[in-house]
């Protein structure tokens, strides 16, 4: 125990003239090795390099070299990753947790400094910028006297396009970045987008900055933990450019970067060959402490790519195709990894715009090994010259490292697919899931129908004499008119498509090309462009197109996910009345990667997940019933009829305008000022204590009640007994609809707890600026406007308490039944917990009194939050249903949970009426039934460090 057997393999060599070592797994000279998938190679190296006999065991390495016959066998697995890395919104709440189990472990006479994170921590903070202000109007370029002469943070020079520009505000002399004088939001000459983006960020700094306060006491209070400021980018593509290693050189060890995240699309990452994927925040946590994650051997999908893609085609479509088509494989709980020559064809920002999307489609990861693009990615991006030497040179060395073209370095997989990319066409998802794939071509027929379809994924159900409805309604002093399938917000954001420069580019390209052709965008309709990363503002600018996308209306608003999660900030207040009025079914129109219902706005019913161009494309038709082959777009300067295909660049045109843009200074420049930070950020004055000064007036930051009965003494198994049923759901429903996400309505038991507090309702804030207080979220818990609750019938955050029949809130029903003495559950239907990977869908209800959930089947990183929270995930058997048992939600049901307790065993459920049905409990692995046991897996942490 405590000693590694395989010290053999360990080599040494010598890195810029130090040595270091890494484990050779090839020298393991076992012919299975070979045909690994490169994806599982990543898992066993971490195996290898971190077995004890103790916590990871010979035995875990021989099944993980096995794979070919394991793969079928629900034989578990520890998987240690090298990092973790967390967004805001997820990361406040681990930053709470580690707080109160600091504060737990002395109550119980422990040592709280034990709590910090064993593996190393990102957080970026990017989820909290809101689009308050998108297009700004009569904004005058500003030139401010600068005592020194010319003007205060201008670009020095001419003002052209120059590799010899410099600037005083944003380069501090560093030379070889080419700046534009005219168009740089960073600079001291403002566009509108400049200004918008301004007031964007100040807004966040004082909405947020109690939460940031709480964050900054994290980076100096925890130790192992790197906080990037707000203003940075977003987490994936901070990640994609700069977090990244590919192969780690930490403490004289080389080894392959691997991450698990508190975002579902952690994923991304796959693009650049780096293994990662989403994990609960509860199940990050955890493994920040030191655990490992305890997994099922996947299966690996082999996807492969052949064909070169049609001059028009971009990455969006491609994605949305794939995802489409594994969604109807079947994909979920399984790697995916992609191979074959079509790879070759793909940029790296291709390649994470596809494993971006991974969670659409179900996979636990979709993994792109290391390649030379990867390579020269990593070179473009501004990494150092000599990572990238032994980066190449060790995944190489262990046969992690490949060519797509040769055949030969294609492995064994559990099943392979194929698409040619030379069939993928244009195309958009929704209106109200992201794998509801519609090819342009048929959106407007398809919207037609899903106006008049029931009540659906795919239907609205408007009676036939309300299909023609029209509201008029004034918009700055003029007049216009809305319909069913009006676009009123276009947003280029989130992290599926900002990290694309082909996409991105393309968009400006479009911008460019409908301006010179005298097309505009309805003034109401609300544009937004988020970045990624400052980087996109650079090659935006630099290529010239910035001045056509603000004239579009689409300025930079801020760097973050913005529209994507939510944050798509207040419609005008007549377009949201007119739409209230008429019952519209309007439309967003977003590049993002989520458009469940009431994600995007409350009141856009419709939302379609486009590519950037495609964004700027129905934002200039004004609606989704539009026919691009058939309509034009508007006239030019002479009377001719201009239609989309008069305006699309081509990929080549794109890709030789980013050969030009792209390059790494950008990368280097932005990326240099990460870890300074900002004047705001680096203003706040964050306590220096190692246990955290709680506020208990705080409606940001409150200690959880997590662990405040919690002993020292393992309390055991514990069974539900006559629990009433909270809610009884259908089918995907997901953690948009159970947990707590976008603003705050003011009608909620959440907006009532901030009013008694002295809050007024622009004071709510989000709920995921919330995310560090108990209290608001879990009135939250199940407070969105589209849940669809069988005991009411119609939409809406509403229960029946029982037996009293009274409709209710959900958060008070629950509060109801707990000074009544008890528990309570869910019945649902199939795909329970699908969506964002949400710790507050698991912590949320258990604050709720829920004890238990029976599903048909579950999402994966949702019923493992289920499992870490103490909430027992219950399944029923194949081809039952609560409609086969005749459960109308009106029972109380038990249910029995034995002392020896086994993985995925088939339990009883007692009805009150005498009846009793099997189901199974999905405790998947040894290790959730040991979590379980110790009432969650941050009480087992607690109880270790004891």
């Amino acid at each position: 125990s405590g000693t590694n057997p395989y010290i053999n393999l360990v080599k040494t060599v010598v890195v810029d003239g130090e040595e270091v070592k890494y484990y050779d797994l090839p020298s393991i000279n076992d012919p299975r090795y070979e045909k690994l998938p490169f994806s599982i190679r990543v898992l066993l190296e971490s195996a290898v390099r971190n077995c004890d006999n103790f916590n990871i065991l010979r035995k875990d390495v021989e099944n993980i070299l096995n794979w070919e016959v394991n793969q079928s066998h629900n034989v578990e697995i520890p998987f240690k990753p090298a990092r973790v890395i967390l967004q805001d919104f997820t990361g406040v709440p681990a930053v709470v947790d580690f707080a109160a189990m600091r504060d737990a472990i002395k109550r119980l006479g422990g040592d709280p400094e034990k709590i910090n994170p064993q593996c190393p921590a990102d957080l970026v903070i990017d989820h909290s910028v809101q689009v308050d202000v998108a297009r700004s109007k009569n904004v005058q370029l500003r030139n401010t006297p600068n005592p020194g002469g010319g003007r205060s943070g201008a670009c020095q020079g001419s003002g052209q396009r120059s590799s010899s520009a410099t600037c005083n505000m944003c380069r501090s002399g560093v030379p070889g970045l080419p700046i534009a004088d005219e168009y740089c939001p960073f600079h001291g000459s403002k566009t509108e987008g400049a200004d918008a983006l301004q007031k964007n960020q100040e807004l966040e700094f004082d909405r947020n900055k109690e939460r940031f306060l709480f964050l900054k006491w994290g980076a100096k209070a925890l130790k192992n933990m790197l906080i990037v400021p707000p203003g940075s980018g977003i987490v994936h593509q901070v990640n994609l450019e700069y977090l990244a290693r590919v192969v780690f050189n930490r403490e004289g060890m080389l080894y392959p970067d691997s991450l698990v995240g508190t975002d579902s699309h952690t994923t991304m990452i796959n693009g650049l060959g780096v293994v990662g994927w989403g994990v609960g925040g509860i199940e990050a946590e955890a493994v920040m402490l030191g655990q490992s994650i305890s997994m099922v051997l996947p299966k690996v999908i082999g996807y492969k790519l052949h064909g070169k893609p049609a001059s028009y085609t971009t990455s969006t479509d491609i994605v949305l195709t794939i995802t489409k088509h594994l969604r109807q494989i079947g994909v979920v709980g399984k790697f995916v990894e992609f191979f074959g020559p079509g790879v070759a064809e793909l940029s790296i920002a291709d390649r994470a715009t596809i494993s971006n999307m991974c969670p659409e489609y179900g996979a636990t990861v979709g993994y792109f090994p290391v390649d030379e693009q990867s390579m020269a990615y990593l070179h473009q991006t501004g990494r150092d010259d000599k990572a990238l030497e032994y980066i190449e040179s060790y995944l190489k060395s262990q046969k992690m490292f490949r060519n797509f073209n040769n055949q030969a370095e294609d492995p064994v997989f559990s099943e392979v697919v194929e698409l040619d990319l030379a069939t993928v066409v244009a195309c958009c998802s929704g209106p109200k899931r992201p794998h509801d794939k519609v090819a342009v071509t048929d959106m407007k027929q398809d919207f037609k129908e899903c106006l008049s379809n029931r009540v659906g994924f795919k239907g609205f159900a408007i009676p036939a004499d309300k299909l023609e409805t029209t509201v008029p309604f004034v918009f700055e002093d003029k007049e216009y008119t809305l319909k069913h399938g009006s676009v009123v917000i276009a947003a280029i954001t989130s992290c599926t498509n900002t990290s694309n420069p082909s996409v991105m580019l393309g968009a400006g390209l479009l911008a460019k090309k409908a301006v010179e052709k005298g097309l505009s965008v309805n003034p109401y309709i609300k544009t937004s462009l988020s970045p990624g990363s400052g980087v996109v503002t650079y090659y935006l600018q630099e290529s010239g197109v910035t001045e056509f996308l603000e004239k579009l209306g689409f300025n930079i608003v801020g760097y973050g996910c913005m529209t994507c999660i939510g944050n798509s900030g207040p419609l005008d207040e007549n377009v949201a009345q007119a739409l209230e009025k008429g019952d519209l079914v309007t439309a967003g129109v977003l590049s993002g990667n989520r458009n469940f219902e009431g994600r995007i706005h409350p009141l856009t019913r419709a939302n379609y997940l486009a590519s950037p161009p495609l964004v700027i494309a129905y934002a200039l038709a004004g609606s989704v019933l539009f026919d691009f082959e058939k309509e034009p777009l508007g006239t030019d300067s002479d009377g001719n009829n201009v239609f989309l295909k008069d305006i699309w660049p081509s990929r080549e045109e794109i890709q030789e305008i980013e050969k030009q843009f792209v390059i790494p200074s950008m990368f280097k420049e932005v990326y240099a000022k990460i870890e300074k930070g900002n004047d705001r950020w680096n203003a706040l004055d964050a306590p220096d204590s190692m246990l955290y000064p709680w506020d208990p007036k705080s409606t940001y930051i409150k200690s959880p009640p997590f662990f405040e009965t919690m002993t020292r003494e393992l309390p055991g198994y514990t069974s539900v007994k006559d629990a009433a049923v909270l809610l009884n759901v259908g089918d995907s429903v997901t953690t948009d609809h159970i947990s707590p996400a976008g603003s705050i309505a003011r009608n909620s038991p959440a907006a009532r707890f901030l009013a008694s507090k002295g809050l007024i309702p622009r004071e709510f804030n989000s709920y995921g600026s919330r995310r560090g207080n108990d209290a608001v979220m879990a009135r939250g818990t199940f407070a969105n406007i589209r849940l669809m609750n069988k005991f009411i019938g119609k939409p809406g955050p509403k229960t029946i308490h029982l037996p009293s029949g009274d409709e209710m809130d959900i958060f008070d029903a629950a509060m109801r039944y707990k000074d009544e003495g008890k528990v309570v559950m869910v019945l649902a239907g199939k795909e329970y917990g699908s969506g964002s990977s949400r710790d507050w869908a698991a912590k949320g209800p258990w604050i709720q009194g829920i004890r238990a959930v029976i599903a048909e089947s579950y999402e994966r990183i949702h019923r493992s939050n289920l499992v870490g929270m103490g909430i027992i995930p219950l399944q029923y058997m194949p081809g039952e249903t609560a409609e086969t048992h005749s459960l109308t939600g009106r029972e109380t049901l038990s249910v029995e949970i034995p002392e020896d307790l086994k993985t995925l065993q088939t339990i009883d459920v007692k009805v009150n009426d005498d009846r009793s049905f099997k189901v199974i409990a999905r405790f998947d692995t040894d290790v959730e039934l040991m979590y379980f046991k110790h009432g969650g897996i941050l009480n087992y942490m607690i109880r270790g460090m004891l």
